[in-house]
Protein backbone atom coordinates (compact mmCIF):
# COMPACT_ATOMS: atom_id res chain seq x y z
CA UNK A 1 0.00 0.00 0.00
CA UNK A 2 1.38 3.38 -0.98
CA UNK A 3 1.04 6.59 1.02
CA UNK A 4 -0.75 8.47 -1.76
CA UNK A 5 -2.74 10.83 0.46
CA UNK A 6 0.41 12.65 1.62
CA UNK A 7 2.82 12.04 -1.26
CA UNK A 8 0.31 13.30 -3.84
CA UNK A 9 -0.95 16.19 -1.70
CA UNK A 10 -4.55 14.95 -1.69
CA UNK A 11 -5.27 16.86 1.55
CA UNK A 12 -3.74 19.94 3.19
CA UNK A 13 -0.53 19.34 5.17
CA UNK A 14 0.17 21.53 8.20
CA UNK A 15 3.82 21.12 9.31
CA UNK A 16 5.53 22.55 12.39
CA UNK A 17 2.72 21.60 14.78
CA UNK A 18 4.56 20.86 18.01
CA UNK A 19 1.56 20.53 20.34
CA UNK A 20 -1.75 21.79 18.93
CA UNK A 21 -2.98 23.78 15.96
CA UNK A 22 -6.28 25.67 16.20
CA UNK A 23 -8.37 25.63 13.02
CA UNK A 24 -10.49 28.81 13.19
CA UNK A 25 -13.97 28.70 11.68
CA UNK A 26 -15.87 31.90 10.86
CA UNK A 27 -19.62 31.97 10.22
CA UNK A 28 -22.07 34.77 9.42
CA UNK A 29 -25.75 34.99 8.64
CA UNK A 30 -27.16 37.07 5.72
CA UNK A 31 -24.46 39.71 5.37
CA UNK A 32 -25.95 42.11 2.79
CA UNK A 33 -28.70 44.47 4.01
CA UNK A 34 -30.46 47.62 2.79
CA UNK A 35 -28.45 50.81 3.34
CA UNK A 36 -29.26 53.51 5.91
CA UNK A 37 -27.64 56.59 7.49
CA UNK A 38 -26.61 54.89 10.75
CA UNK A 39 -24.12 52.12 11.30
CA UNK A 40 -26.10 48.96 11.85
CA UNK A 41 -24.28 45.62 11.92
CA UNK A 42 -25.48 43.67 8.90
CA UNK A 43 -24.59 40.31 10.34
CA UNK A 44 -23.46 38.46 13.41
CA UNK A 45 -19.99 36.93 13.29
CA UNK A 46 -19.49 33.60 15.01
CA UNK A 47 -16.02 32.20 15.62
CA UNK A 48 -15.58 28.55 16.50
CA UNK A 49 -12.59 26.27 16.30
CA UNK A 50 -11.44 22.71 15.80
CA UNK A 51 -8.23 21.36 17.27
CA UNK A 52 -5.53 19.53 15.31
CA UNK A 53 -3.42 17.73 17.93
CA UNK A 54 -0.73 15.35 16.61
CA UNK A 55 0.08 12.19 18.54
CA UNK A 56 3.64 10.86 18.79
CA UNK A 57 4.74 7.53 17.31
CA UNK A 58 7.95 5.54 16.97
CA UNK A 59 9.60 2.61 15.21
CA UNK A 60 12.19 0.57 17.16
CA UNK A 61 13.80 -2.39 15.39
CA UNK A 62 16.96 -4.31 16.27
CA UNK A 63 19.08 -6.75 14.24
CA UNK A 64 22.19 -8.69 15.21
CA UNK A 65 25.21 -8.62 12.86
CA UNK A 66 25.92 -12.22 13.81
CA UNK A 67 23.00 -13.25 11.59
CA UNK A 68 24.95 -12.05 8.51
CA UNK A 69 28.42 -13.45 9.18
CA UNK A 70 27.79 -16.89 7.76
CA UNK A 71 25.81 -16.05 4.64
CA UNK A 72 26.54 -14.43 1.27
CA UNK A 73 26.60 -10.93 2.82
CA UNK A 74 29.66 -11.75 4.95
CA UNK A 75 32.30 -10.22 2.65
CA UNK A 76 30.46 -6.91 2.44
CA UNK A 77 30.72 -6.64 6.22
CA UNK A 78 34.53 -6.44 6.05
CA UNK A 79 37.10 -8.90 7.36
CA UNK A 80 37.63 -7.31 10.77
CA UNK A 81 35.98 -8.74 13.84
CA UNK A 82 34.55 -5.24 14.28
CA UNK A 83 32.36 -5.60 11.23
CA UNK A 84 29.43 -3.54 10.02
CA UNK A 85 25.93 -4.36 8.84
CA UNK A 86 26.07 -4.95 5.04
CA UNK A 87 25.40 -1.63 3.35
CA UNK A 88 23.05 -3.13 0.78
CA UNK A 89 20.95 -4.65 3.54
CA UNK A 90 21.04 -1.47 5.63
CA UNK A 91 19.81 0.53 2.63
CA UNK A 92 17.09 -2.04 2.06
CA UNK A 93 15.97 -1.89 5.69
CA UNK A 94 15.82 1.91 5.60
CA UNK A 95 13.57 1.90 2.53
CA UNK A 96 11.53 -1.03 3.90
CA UNK A 97 10.85 0.68 7.24
CA UNK A 98 10.00 4.02 5.60
CA UNK A 99 7.61 2.31 3.16
CA UNK A 100 5.89 0.39 5.97
CA UNK A 101 5.42 3.58 7.98
CA UNK A 102 4.02 5.39 4.92
CA UNK A 103 1.51 2.57 4.37
CA UNK A 104 0.44 2.65 8.03
CA UNK A 105 0.05 6.43 7.94
CA UNK A 106 -2.12 6.11 4.83
CA UNK A 107 -4.46 3.76 6.69
CA UNK A 108 -4.41 5.92 9.84
CA UNK A 109 -5.37 9.08 7.93
CA UNK A 110 -8.66 7.54 6.83
CA UNK A 111 -9.50 4.52 8.99
CA UNK A 112 -7.28 4.85 12.06
CA UNK A 113 -8.56 4.77 15.65
CA UNK A 114 -6.52 6.23 18.51
CA UNK A 115 -7.66 3.38 20.76
CA UNK A 116 -5.38 1.08 18.71
CA UNK A 117 -1.63 1.07 19.34
CA UNK A 118 0.19 2.98 16.60
CA UNK A 119 -2.92 4.76 15.31
CA UNK A 120 -4.68 8.12 15.57
CA UNK A 121 -8.30 8.91 14.80
CA UNK A 122 -8.74 9.06 11.04
CA UNK A 123 -11.41 10.94 9.11
CA UNK A 124 -13.84 8.01 9.21
CA UNK A 125 -13.78 8.03 13.03
CA UNK A 126 -13.87 11.83 13.31
CA UNK A 127 -16.80 12.15 10.90
CA UNK A 128 -18.76 9.53 12.83
CA UNK A 129 -19.37 12.25 15.44
CA UNK A 130 -19.63 15.32 13.18
CA UNK A 131 -22.29 17.47 14.84
CA UNK A 132 -22.11 20.09 12.07
CA UNK A 133 -23.07 17.74 9.26
CA UNK A 134 -26.68 18.00 8.06
CA UNK A 135 -28.42 14.64 8.29
CA UNK A 136 -29.22 14.75 4.56
CA UNK A 137 -25.48 14.76 3.78
CA UNK A 138 -24.99 11.44 5.57
CA UNK A 139 -25.68 8.89 2.84
CA UNK A 140 -26.34 5.35 4.04
CA UNK A 141 -23.95 2.87 2.50
CA UNK A 142 -24.24 -0.63 1.14
CA UNK A 143 -21.84 -3.28 -0.15
CA UNK A 144 -20.55 -1.83 -3.39
CA UNK A 145 -20.27 -3.85 -6.57
CA UNK A 146 -20.01 -3.18 -10.30
CA UNK A 147 -23.78 -3.19 -10.68
CA UNK A 148 -24.49 -0.45 -8.09
CA UNK A 149 -21.35 1.71 -7.95
CA UNK A 150 -22.66 4.29 -10.45
CA UNK A 151 -25.99 4.64 -8.62
CA UNK A 152 -24.28 4.91 -5.22
CA UNK A 153 -21.88 7.59 -6.47
CA UNK A 154 -24.95 9.40 -7.78
CA UNK A 155 -26.46 9.40 -4.28
CA UNK A 156 -23.38 11.20 -2.97
CA UNK A 157 -23.43 13.81 -5.75
CA UNK A 158 -27.15 14.43 -5.21
CA UNK A 159 -26.48 15.58 -1.62
CA UNK A 160 -23.64 18.00 -2.40
CA UNK A 161 -24.71 21.58 -1.52
CA UNK A 162 -24.65 23.90 -4.53
CA UNK A 163 -22.21 26.25 -2.76
CA UNK A 164 -19.71 23.40 -2.47
CA UNK A 165 -19.32 22.87 -6.23
CA UNK A 166 -15.79 24.24 -6.74
CA UNK A 167 -12.73 23.28 -8.75
CA UNK A 168 -11.16 21.42 -5.82
CA UNK A 169 -14.29 19.46 -4.89
CA UNK A 170 -13.48 15.74 -4.69
CA UNK A 171 -15.09 12.44 -3.84
CA UNK A 172 -12.47 10.47 -1.93
CA UNK A 173 -12.93 6.74 -2.57
CA UNK A 174 -11.06 3.53 -1.69
CA UNK A 175 -9.23 1.47 -4.30
CA UNK A 176 -11.99 -1.14 -4.24
CA UNK A 177 -14.62 1.44 -5.30
CA UNK A 178 -12.36 2.74 -8.07
CA UNK A 179 -11.89 -0.76 -9.48
CA UNK A 180 -15.63 -1.35 -9.40
CA UNK A 181 -16.24 1.95 -11.19
CA UNK A 182 -13.81 1.00 -13.95
CA UNK A 183 -15.51 -2.38 -14.33
CA UNK A 184 -18.91 -0.70 -14.57
CA UNK A 185 -17.59 1.68 -17.23
CA UNK A 186 -16.09 -1.23 -19.16
CA UNK A 187 -19.45 -2.99 -19.15
CA UNK A 188 -20.94 0.16 -20.68
CA UNK A 189 -18.21 0.31 -23.33
CA UNK A 190 -16.52 3.44 -21.92
CA UNK A 191 -13.28 1.95 -20.60
CA UNK A 192 -11.12 3.49 -23.38
CA UNK A 193 -11.78 6.84 -21.74
CA UNK A 194 -9.66 5.85 -18.74
CA UNK A 195 -6.75 4.03 -20.37
CA UNK A 196 -4.44 7.05 -20.35
CA UNK A 197 -5.63 8.67 -17.12
CA UNK A 198 -4.17 8.63 -13.64
CA UNK A 199 -6.39 7.61 -10.73
CA UNK A 200 -6.81 11.27 -9.73
CA UNK A 201 -8.07 12.37 -13.15
CA UNK A 202 -11.35 10.46 -13.33
CA UNK A 203 -14.55 12.52 -13.06
CA UNK A 204 -18.09 11.57 -12.08
CA UNK A 205 -20.91 14.04 -12.80
CA UNK A 206 -18.38 16.88 -12.84
CA UNK A 207 -16.72 15.88 -9.55
CA UNK A 208 -13.18 14.47 -9.40
CA UNK A 209 -12.79 10.96 -7.99
CA UNK A 210 -9.70 10.76 -5.79
CA UNK A 211 -8.42 7.30 -4.89
CA UNK A 212 -7.09 6.92 -1.32
CA UNK A 213 -5.56 3.47 -0.59
CA UNK A 214 -6.13 3.84 3.17
CA UNK A 215 -9.92 4.25 3.03
CA UNK A 216 -12.19 1.43 4.17
CA UNK A 217 -14.22 -0.48 1.61
CA UNK A 218 -17.78 0.75 1.00
CA UNK A 219 -17.04 4.29 2.22
CA UNK A 220 -16.78 7.67 0.44
CA UNK A 221 -16.11 11.22 1.60
CA UNK A 222 -16.96 14.23 -0.53
CA UNK A 223 -15.51 17.65 0.29
CA UNK A 224 -12.88 20.11 -0.88
CA UNK A 225 -9.19 19.37 -0.48
CA UNK A 226 -8.66 22.45 1.72
CA UNK A 227 -11.20 21.18 4.26
CA UNK A 228 -9.09 18.18 5.31
CA UNK A 229 -5.85 18.60 7.25
CA UNK A 230 -2.88 16.45 8.20
CA UNK A 231 -0.77 17.85 11.03
CA UNK A 232 2.78 16.89 11.99
CA UNK A 233 5.95 18.33 13.49
CA UNK A 234 8.35 17.93 10.57
CA UNK A 235 7.28 16.24 7.34
CA UNK A 236 10.85 14.94 6.97
CA UNK A 237 10.41 12.88 10.17
CA UNK A 238 8.18 10.53 8.18
CA UNK A 239 11.08 9.69 5.83
CA UNK A 240 14.04 9.70 8.23
CA UNK A 241 15.29 6.35 9.52
CA UNK A 242 18.24 6.45 11.92
CA UNK A 243 20.65 3.49 11.93
CA UNK A 244 22.62 3.09 15.16
CA UNK A 245 25.44 0.56 15.46
CA UNK A 246 25.47 -0.36 19.15
CA UNK A 247 29.04 -1.75 19.22
CA UNK A 248 30.60 1.57 20.24
CA UNK A 249 27.84 2.18 22.78
CA UNK A 250 27.40 -1.09 24.67
CA UNK A 251 29.83 -3.45 22.94
CA UNK A 252 27.07 -5.57 21.42
CA UNK A 253 26.68 -6.69 17.79
CA UNK A 254 23.23 -5.16 17.55
CA UNK A 255 22.13 -2.55 15.03
CA UNK A 256 19.03 -0.47 15.74
CA UNK A 257 16.66 1.21 13.31
CA UNK A 258 14.72 4.14 14.76
CA UNK A 259 12.00 6.48 13.54
CA UNK A 260 10.07 9.14 15.45
CA UNK A 261 7.22 11.27 14.16
CA UNK A 262 3.95 12.94 15.10
CA UNK A 263 0.69 12.86 13.16
CA UNK A 264 -3.04 13.63 13.30
CA UNK A 265 -5.85 14.66 10.98
CA UNK A 266 -8.79 17.03 11.34
CA UNK A 267 -11.51 18.58 9.20
CA UNK A 268 -12.43 22.27 9.37
CA UNK A 269 -16.05 22.67 8.24
CA UNK A 270 -18.27 19.72 9.02
CA UNK A 271 -21.23 21.12 7.10
CA UNK A 272 -19.15 21.03 3.90
CA UNK A 273 -18.83 17.26 3.92
CA UNK A 274 -20.98 14.53 2.40
CA UNK A 275 -20.24 11.03 3.69
CA UNK A 276 -21.18 7.60 2.41
CA UNK A 277 -21.20 4.48 4.54
CA UNK A 278 -20.15 6.33 7.73
CA UNK A 279 -22.75 6.32 10.50
CA UNK A 280 -22.82 9.70 12.23
CA UNK A 281 -23.94 9.34 15.85
CA UNK A 282 -24.23 13.14 16.21
CA UNK A 283 -26.98 13.53 13.57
Amino acid sequence: MSGDTLSKGLIEIKPNVKYKQVLKRLATNDILKNAGCDFDPTSTVTLTERILEPEYFKVNLQLCKEDFRSDWEAESMGYSAHDELPKTFADYMISYVAAKVAAKMETNIWAGATANNGEFDGFEVLLASNADQPASQEVAGTTLDASNIVAELGKVVDEIPNALFKDDLCIFIPISAYRLYLRAQAALGFIDRFNNQDMGDVMFDGVKLVVCPGMSDNTMICTTKDNLYFGTGLVSDHNQVKVIDMEDIDGSDNVRFIMKMSAAVQYANGEDIVTYGITNSAN
